[in-house]
């Protein structure tokens, strides 16, 4: 494609404000010519950021018949994703879709199975951390063999502090669904099973929050993985994992960058959120999806299986911390399509 893809964003929220500025700063080979959102002004303010020439609407599936973008980046809230998909997908548009895929697993897997049924790949789903360098790095060690067999892997996701209507639930579908991503990044494998331990709540845990929490997984072929999700952890954000191999160990996401020791003091700095932390990934993310696209062929990142598998297991996870049992995760026949 000579030209430059013609993007339209859905949804002007925090990411969708995010991806706008990406798009019309960092990467190349892409235009954001469209925002759909139905709170007017934030769509307005949303145009701008893209340079003022961005058309508005407030109505994705007018947007989506409309015939004049290539490409479209979803970041509704999750409950909104599967109307939206199905009828890209009824068009036959690309769609780079943040996580989640969609609120549920059943309309996750509707979205693979019609996906499937067109033969042709065009929803990438936004799992960042895979174009994370330290994420590609230790995935290396699980493809070429070099330590043995991996073993276990211990996650750490801390936050500095959560939204107030954050809930239980959440600290699975909108935190622990990256650690999820992450198991099956690294060791190719299916989850099999999930459990969630409570203890002791922080202070600073506000309402029924329980904070923090420990999440326990199992792979097909008996990985065993345990994160510690902690929102409301004050210092800063902190996403860390150590995997064990059977001749050695790998840590990834030990604190990076300057380390000073100035006027009685050392130390350094902590990322104050994902944002900062990830922000190579997510320039990465999208211009490989932008490329890929440009170049006439289907996205090649995290796909609606990927999608549709968090979504399994992040249910598992929430029946888990309600139940207080370990849940067996079954997710179905694969369609060969996704290989």
């Amino acid at each position: 494609m000579a030209n430059n893809l013609r993007i339209a964003v859905i949804g002007t929220g925090r990411m969708g404000t995010d991806h706008i500025k990406r798009l019309t700063h960092r990467i190349a080979g892409a235009d954001v010519t469209g925002v759909v959102d139905i709170d007017a002004g934030r769509a307005k303010a949303a145009a701008a950021l893209a340079g003022g020439h961005a058309k508005v609407w407030d109505d994705p599936h007018a947007a989506l018949s409309s015939g004049q973008y290539d490409a479209f980046v979803l970041t509704t809230p999750g409950m909104l994703h599967y109307d939206v998909l199905m009828d890209a997908l009824d068009k036959g548009l690309p769609v780079f879709c943040e996580k989640p895929l969609t609120a549920d697993a059943a309309t996750a897997r509707e979205i693979v199975d019609a996906e499937a049924g067109l033969d042709a790949r065009l929803i990438q789903v936004g799992f960042m951390r895979r174009y994370d360098a330290g994420y590609q790095r230790l995935r290396r060690y699980f493809t070429e063999g070099s330590l043995g067999a991996p073993l276990m892997l211990h996650c750490r996701h801390r936050n500095p502090d959560p939204p107030p209507n954050f809930t239980d639930a959440l600290m699975i579908y909108d935190s622990v669904v990256h650690e999820i991503d992450g198991v099956r990044y690294f060791t190719g494998e299916e989850i099999t099973e999930i459990s969630v331990r409570k203890g002791r709540a922080t202070a600073g845990a506000h309402g029924k929050l329980s904070d923090p929490q420990q999440v326990l997984m199992r792979t097909e072929s008996g990985v065993l993985v345990d994160v510690e999700i902690f929102v409301n952890a004050l210092f800063g954000y902190q996403v860390h994992t150590e995997a064990v191999f059977e001749r050695g160990i790998v840590d990834i996401g030990n604190d990076e960058g300057a380390y000073v020791r100035s006027a009685g003091h050392w130390g350094g700095e902590v990322t104050p959120g994902f944002e900062q932390r990830f922000a190579a990934a997510f320039d990465t993310e999208l211009q490989g999806w932008v490329n890929r696209l440009r170049d006439g062929l289907p996205p090649n990142g995290p796909s609606a299986w990927d999608g549709y598998a968090a979504a399994a297991c992040c249910e598992a996870g929430v029946e888990a911390q309600l139940e207080g049992t370990t849940v067996t995760i079954a997710l179905g026949k694969k369609p060969t399509f996704y290989g």
